[in-house]
């Protein structure tokens, strides 16, 4: 197959993903970055002697990510290092704490401790997800690029589970009737950038995965997985060529043939891979007038995800503080309203802090720590200037972490500072609109309705990455790389494993 000739563009994980399978299966792949290292948001961010992931600091279902490196000929833990988290993370409320575990008796135990008498809920919703996730879970590693896709009998199955007529928090209350108890249990709707009281109730599945199969640290970052995708990558004979953007679609009437660089010439391929970020792929990779369905006036219509403030902090000491703590607003439904609906900036906020030294000592000189925040914001169809605003909501951010995370004195221990806005996102890291979790994931943005891995509209050219099926986050990202690799090998006859489905 090395006549084949599969070009993709971004070496986020992906299309790493999509890279390491298909040179493995004789594709001669060769992959195109802008930046100078790979990994895309999954990148390392490095200041001083510190260093941080850009993005994603969750690894839930490492098991996804262990069979896409089988798939590829490698092992992964011969590359990368995995250290289970527990508990999982500490969930900070107003006035009490909860810190969910994997152990159930453990967990249990932990529920009755913070909120007396509803123990005995955690067994009911384990039981009930278990089996939503485990009709649903195969739906997800298959594509929709037909109609014929909706008519497979996995998804017949899983319909009646799909909680179509039901809200994440809604559906959340019929377990844990207590409200901060129902939250602690939909907060993960973060991870798609949406509202739990919009979020469709099928992802009610997203706590259950972090019970049922942990969450992890990789050791060095979470960077360190794309680092060993891309050397598995370039052992199975892929070409990634770092710094070199691509300003577009080689086109032979509606059929991808190849990319044109930024630097000037072009690269011929049989097919193309995109990894780039979905909204920003489409207003700069093809013609004006040449897409229909997502076109820009009609990006403008659809649904995205909320944005984030970010701040990478080093720091002189080390705080009390898990890997991963959450600290929600005191009136965390007004807060998300604001963040959802009428897309303004919170006084009141919610925000993640990454402590990632608490775990990995590697990441900051003996004695310092690398902190991540990450505060909910709206995307920029919500109009904030952020040139104005970033001064003052860094100085809000830092006082609440002061104040809510027991930080005391955290401006007088910072010795590296990065902040990135919504703007930030959109101008610096090619990110649509700021929308971190791409578009969003209600019902119209789901399975057929969502962009295509094999791209609808430009035949010889398929799409990985949070902004097409099954989704954001990274498993679902890895699983995007394998479906898009796979469907690439059926075109050329090549033969594949099948994925071993869950039980």
């Amino acid at each position: 197959m090395r006549d084949k000739k599969i070009v993709i563009i971004g070496a986020g994980p992906g299309g790493l993903t999509a890279a390491m399978i298909l040179a493995r299966r004789g594709f001669k792949v060769t992959v195109f970055e802008k930046e100078n290292t790979v990994g895309g948001r999954n990148a390392p961010l490095r200041l001083g002697g510190y260093t941080f992931d850009v993005g994603p600091t969750f690894l839930m279902m490492k098991e996804v990510l262990e069979e896409v490196f089988e798939e590829a000929g490698a092992d992964a833990g011969a590359y990368l290092e995995f250290r289970r988290l527990e508990p999982m993370y500490r969930l900070q409320f107003a006035d009490r704490r909860l810190e969910p575990t994997t152990d159930r008796e453990r967990m249990r135990e932990e529920i009755e401790r913070v909120f007396p008498g509803r123990g005995s809920s955690l067994d009911r919703y384990l039981i009930r997800e278990k089996d939503r996730f485990d009709r649903l879970y195969p739906c997800l590693k298959i594509p929709y690029s037909s109609l014929c896709a909706l008519f497979s009998r996995n998804l017949f199955k899983a319909i009646p589970h799909l909680s179509l007529n039901r809200k994440l928090f809604s559906l959340l209350k019929t377990y844990f009737v207590e409200d901060e108890l129902a939250l602690a249990f939909t907060f993960q709707a973060k991870y798609l950038g949406m509202s739990p009281w919009e979020c469709p109730g099928l992802f009610a599945i997203l706590c259950y995965i972090e019970h049922a199969f942990g969450v992890y640290h990789t050791m060095g970052g979470l960077f360190e997985n794309s680092r060993a995708m891309a050397e598995v990558a370039r052992a199975n004979g892929a070409e990634i060529i770092l710094g070199t953007p691509v300003r577009g679609i080689l086109l032979d009437k509606r059929r991808a043939r190849g990319v044109e660089l930024e630097s000037g010439g072009s690269v011929e391929a049989d097919d193309v891979v995109i990894n780039a970020d979905f909204g920003h792929a489409m207003e700069t990779f093809f013609p004006p007038g040449f897409l229909r369905k997502y076109s820009p006036a009609k990006l403008q219509r659809r649904r995205f995800s909320c944005s984030t403030f970010m701040l990478y902090l080093g720091l002189d000491r080390l705080y009390d503080l898990p890997h991963h703590a959450i600290f929600f607003a005191r009136n965390y439904r007004r807060n998300v309203d604001e963040v959802f609906r009428t897309k303004t900036l919170s006084r009141d906020i919610s925000f993640y802090v990454r402590n990632a030294s608490a775990t990995d000592s590697s990441l900051a000189p003996a004695g310092h720590s690398a902190v991540y925040v990450l505060v909910p914001v709206p995307n920029l169809r919500s109009g904030i200037d952020w040139e104005r605003e970033r001064e003052p909501f860094r100085e809000l951010v830092i006082d609440m972490m002061e104040q809510r995370a027991g930080m005391k004195n955290l401006r007088g221990a910072i010795r590296e500072e990065k902040v990135i806005t919504p703007a930030d996102w959109d101008k610096d890291y090619n990110v649509y609109i700021g929308s971190v979790f791409n578009l969003g994931h209600n019902l119209r943005n789901m399975i057929y309705l969502r962009p295509h891995n094999r791209f609808e509209e430009c035949a010889g050219c398929y799409l990985v990455g949070g902004g097409t099926h099954p989704g954001s986050g990274l498993p679902t990202i890895f699983e995007s790389g394998r479906i898009s690799a796979n469907m690439i090998s059926e075109k050329y006859g090549v033969a594949y494993p099948r994925t071993r489905e869950r039980i």
